[in-house]
C-alpha cells in the first residue's frame, strides 16, 4: 500500500495538524513515512503545502512527482487548484468550499468550483460550516481529514487514536470535538460516494 498526498491551504488552517494525524496513524500501523513542507509565509494567510508519502515499503524521496499524487487534501479551495497538476489520473481531490480570501484578485467561487467539479474523483464540502455546527470553527481541518479518510489507506480507527494522542494534552473536550469533526467529514464523504 502506498499513498502520495498533497496537503494544501493557508497559514493558520491546520495543514500541519492534518499531516501529524495521518503521520501518527501511519507510523502506529508500522508504515514508512516521508514528509516535506513548504511555508509561503509563516504568519496567517500565506500558502502552506506538505508532501506526505506513506507506504508499507521504504520511501526514498519525500517529494511527490508531478502527476503522481493519489490525493490532494485542501482546506482552501483556490489552493486545491494550485496543485491539480500534481494529481494522478485516478487521484482524489478533497477540498473545503469556504474560501480564505487574502488577495484582491481572488477568483470567483463559481469558477473555482467549476474546476473542482471537473475532477472525476472529488469531494467538496463547507468544512467551516460543519465545524461551526459542531461548536468549534477551529476544527474545519479535521472535518476535511474526515472527508479524505475513506481514501487514505489508513484505518478510521487509527486516525481516531492518532487524534487522541496528538490532542491529549489539550484535554477531553478538545479530543471529543476533533473526533466529532473527523466523524462528520467521514460521514459526508460516504454520503457523496453513495450518490455517485
Amino acid at each position: 500500500m502506498k499513498r502520495d498526498i498533497i496537503l494544501a491551504g493557508v497559514g493558520g488552517q491546520g495543514i500541519l495538524s492534518i499531516a501529524a494525524i495521518i503521520g501518527t496513524a501511519a507510523v502506529n500501523l508500522g508504515m514508512f513515512l516521508k514528509q516535506a513542507e513548504t511555508h509561503g509565509m509563516s504568519q496567517r494567510g500565506g500558502d502552506v503545502t506538505s508532501n506526505l508519502r506513506i507506504s508499507d515499503n521504504e520511501i526514498y524521496s519525500d517529494l511527490i512527482p508531478i502527476g503522481k499524487a493519489d490525493m490532494i487534501i485542501s482546506v482552501e479551495p483556490m489552493e486545491s487548484l494550485r496543485y491539480l497538476p500534481m494529481l494522478g489520473p485516478d487521484g482524489w481531490l478533497i477540498t473545503n468550499t469556504k474560501p480564505y480570501i487574502n488577495i484582491g484578485n481572488y477568483p470567483e467561487m463559481h469558477e473555482i468550483m467549476a474546476e473542482v467539479e471537473s475532477i472525476n474523483n472529488h469531494i467538496a464540502l463547507d468544512a467551516d460550516a460543519i465545524a461551526r455546527d459542531l461548536g468549534s470553527g477551529k476544527c474545519a481541518n479535521v472535518v476535511i481529514l474526515g472527508a479524505a479518510s475513506p481514501f487514505l489507506g489508513v484505518s478510521f480507527e487509527e486516525l481516531q487514536e492518532a487524534i487522541k494522542a496528538i490532542f491529549q494534552r489539550k484535554g477531553d473536550d478538545i479530543i471529543s470535538m476533533n473526533l466529532a469533526a473527523l466523524n462528520a467529514g467521514h460521514e459526508f464523504a460516504l454520503s457523496q460516494i453513495k450518490d455517485h
